[in-house]
């Protein structure tokens, strides 16, 4: 039973963690465990960490396949049991929208699941720097602490002169739909600098 729902819910490189399988097949922990270990060893599976696994495929290398990285972050960190939890920060953060042509090393990541102010983490090779936040993350307020993140280090992260920076935190804004009002009350556990990026940034009326 839990094999067929894993070949028709899982794509390839998809993580599967054995607390999502029994949440949504409403079987113990212990019973999921047993059986993906089973899996893993008739070779029907592969295990990444104990809790996490990957159905095996072949790329069109003929290569083994590996775990989706991005997918991984996405479950464990950005939504964790389908809740958002957390958000994608630092240089990923500033690259993805344009604000610098820096191409990240790592993947920096706020989130809920955080049990220190910092700490670095490295799945299948990938380096990830994981974050806790200034306070708890949810749907309301993420575009809002990712949006105070981004005016946190734009000065170091920009490589845009200040028409085209303003116009690209413009077109940010009203992409993610920044709630200006979630915002003023994050602000106080930023630095006192964040005024004059934002500021400088040509946002300072949507504070007011």
């Amino acid at each position: 039973m839990i094999y067929e729902y894993l070949l028709s819910g899982y794509k390839e490189g998809e993580p599967i963690f054995i607390s999502e399988i029994s949440q949504k097949l409403s079987y113990s922990k212990d019973y999921v465990r047993q059986e993906m270990k089973r899996l893993t060893d008739e070779g029907k599976v592969e295990r990444l960490y104990n809790g996490v696994y990957f159905l095996p495929y072949v790329t069109i290398l003929g290569t083994k396949g590996r775990i989706n990285v991005e997918s991984y972050v996405e479950k464990k960190y950005l939504y964790t049991n389908g809740t958002v939890s957390g958000y994608i920060t630092g240089l990923q953060l500033a690259n993805e929208y344009g604000f610098t042509t820096q191409v990240p090393s790592c993947i920096e990541i706020c989130t809920n699941e955080a049990t220190t102010k910092q700490r670095k983490s490295n799945v299948d090779g990938k380096n990830i720097i994981i974050y806790k936040p200034v306070k708890q993350i949810n749907e309301e307020n993420r575009s809002a602490l990712q949006f105070l993140d981004l005016m946190n280090g734009i000065d170091r992260y920009c490589e845009l002169n200040e028409k085209e920076r303003n116009e690209r935190l413009l077109r940010y804004v009203e992409e993610l739909s920044v709630n200006f009002d979630e915002v003023k009350k994050a602000l106080p556990f930023y630095p006192d600098k964040i005024y004059k990026n934002i500021y400088e940034g040509g946002l300072m009326n949507e504070l007011v």
